[in-house]
């Protein structure tokens, strides 16, 4: 339990970081960032595994770049479903995984 808050709280932070490099994204209000950590967390574990399978032969060609195409999408998909969580367009969040992959590794 205490792992899951430990990476909870870093992707949050890395979320911070991200939005706060990339024009385009960005957060209204304190627990926003918070619970857009929570809901990619839930995406990742319940959406991403599916989407990795169904996409394998694009990834497989992409030497697995196509994951961060992936990962943006899972932001993209959080930013339409957090209040408080913005993103204006694709690019910003395919740039933002590509940040959050690199902060939270």
């Amino acid at each position: 339990m205490r792992g899951f808050v430990i990476r909870w709280i870093v992707n949050a932070i890395a979320l911070i970081v991200t939005a706060t490099i990339i024009k385009g994204m960005d957060f209204n209000g304190i627990l926003a960032p918070f619970v857009a950590a929570l809901v990619i967390g839930i995406l990742n574990a319940v959406v991403r595994p599916f989407l990795i399978l169904i996409t394998l032969p694009i990834n497989v060609l992409s030497l697995g770049l196509f994951t961060f195409v992936i990962n943006g999408l899972m932001i993209a998909i959080t930013a339409k479903v957090v209040n408080g969580f913005n993103v204006e367009n694709f690019w910003a969040a395919f740039v933002g995984a590509i940040f959050m992959s690199v902060i939270s590794f």
